[in-house]
């Protein structure tokens, strides 16, 4: 659990212009060159105090080594050192996260970090350095998100938060024979304002940058590595690539869509699935299919649609027994999941769940064993004639049990006032129906069901004719 200490305020008014300058000093003619071009710039800036690797190429996005368990400086700036008086309170809150960069993980995530928490009991993946953090109130953790952390902190002054990333790149990369490549993270921070009620909703920036996390000292190594090779090219080839800063700047970004606070309850996913979650309470699986039709609930049965909504799908998803998934589909509609192959649902899901799961979507049901038509008997000269209406009965077990529980729910009776079971044999005999005759219906059989009361208590016996 995270604990507050207060801490002198170090950065002073005078001071500010040298400390933004020092720490933006690479990107300042890069960004000076782009201000004409921008129409609204935000007032802040965030800057990683870790290197970038030279081993970048011109056009592709910075990449930043950190090591696991160390402490590191990010710079909440304020860089155009103007009073920000459009914002309703004191102070407005910083989200910091660190979730996977490939689109593939991002799909899988809940399952990689539930692993991660399984290997790791007690770790969390991101931490905050709080005796090193300057100018950070109320910082907070949720025990259930162990990537995420967020703060208060004053627009109008410079703050610092240091984090510590505590789950390293190969965590999430298959093993098969050692020297994996791991996996790159994205650190991405989204600040929000109060809004009328109090509550930080009001969107005011986010940006991001790509990382990779090695064990301790690692990315020293790496960074050199890297450097030895960029400058064992040839001057021609080297400037291809981007030179190393000392500081890494995050980039503007679209903010991660997920409410502006970790302190809740539920266990709400990351937005690597690029979906707000929305929380739904479902009833029970065991319910009637009356009343999954009363609390708007589609029956195990039904197919799923492409006109299904976002909350069909759920409760499809739920219905269906892929409880588990519905934080994963949270943003898909009925169109989104028919559109996926069986290739990409087994790579989200896994072999098991996504082969049922594609069945499902595609409304592969399972033939039943033995198929028999009934209708009720509503005369004594009634025969099988084609007005009469049958209903089907689908068998599994091949039981009397099961037969007897089908015709009591096709009939709403209860099962237990059905005392006996009989099939009517040559010249109007009753003969007993036991498993073994259930299991040599032929399929497809028709019968006409008459009942008689029993002398001696309230249930019936069952006659098929």
């Amino acid at each position: 659990m995270l604990f507050w200490h207060s801490h002198p305020e170090t950065y002073q008014q005078h001071a500010q212009n040298n400390f933004i300058r020092d720490a933006l000093a690479p990107f300042l003619k890069h960004e000076e060159e782009q201000q004409s071009t921008e129409i609204r710039v935000s007032p802040f800036h965030y800057v990683l105090c870790a290197a970038t690797s030279p081993a970048v190429k011109l056009q592709e996005e910075t990449l930043t080594y950190l090591n696991q368990g160390q402490s590191y400086e990010i710079r909440m700036l304020n860089r155009k050192l103007v009073e920000y008086t459009d914002i309703s309170s004191k102070h407005i809150k910083s989200i910091v996260r660190v979730v996977f960069h490939d689109r593939r993980l991002q799909y899988t995530e809940h399952q990689q970090l539930e692993g991660w928490r399984w290997n790791r009991p007690g770790d969390r993946i991101l931490d905050i350095d709080i005796p090193l953090s300057v100018g950070i109130i109320e910082p907070r953790a949720h025990p259930l998100q162990l990537n995420t952390i967020e703060f208060l902190w004053d627009p109008d002054k410079n703050a610092s938060v240091f984090i510590q990333v505590n789950c390293i790149s190969t965590e999430f990369t298959p093993r098969k024979h050692g020297g994996e490549k791991g996996v790159p993270f994205r650190i991405q921070i989204d600040t929000f304002a109060a809004g009328e009620h109090g509550e930080y909703t009001e969107h005011m920036l986010s940006a991001s940058c790509q990382v990779k996390v090695f064990k301790p000292k690692g990315a020293d190594r790496k960074l050199k590595t890297d450097r030895e090779k960029i400058e064992k090219k040839s001057p021609q080839d080297r400037d291809k690539y981007q030179p190393s800063y000392k500081t890494t700047v995050l980039t503007e970004c679209s903010p991660w869509p997920e409410a502006p606070s970790v302190n809740r309850t539920s266990n709400t996913p990351s937005p690597g699935y690029h979906s707000a979650h929305t929380s739904y309470s479902f009833p029970e699986e065991n319910c009637s299919p009356d009343q999954q039709e009363e609390l708007h609930l589609p029956s195990c049965s039904d197919h799923l649609l492409p006109s299904s909504s976002m909350q069909d799908t759920q409760q499809w998803l739920h219905s269906n027994r892929f409880s588990s998934f519905c934080r994963l589909f949270s943003g898909f509609s009925g169109s989104d999941l028919l559109k996926m192959s069986r290739e990409d649902l087994i790579q989200i899901c896994g072999a098991a769940d996504g082969i049922r799961l594609f069945n499902a979507i595609k409304g592969r049901c399972i033939q039943p064993r033995l198929t028999v038509y009934v209708s009720q008997l509503q005369n004594r000269n009634q025969l099988h004639t084609k007005t009469a209406v049958y209903h089907a009965l689908y068998l599994e077990d091949l039981t009397v049990l099961e037969l007897t529980e089908k015709i009591a729910n096709l009939y709403n009776v209860p099962s237990q006032q059905i005392l006996c079971v009989y099939r009517q044999g040559p010249t109007g005999i009753h003969v007993l129906v036991s498993d073994e005759m259930v299991q040599n219906f032929t399929e497809e059989s028709s019968f006409i069901i008459s009942t008689m009361k029993d002398e001696c208590n309230d249930g019936y016996h069952v006659v098929l004719k």
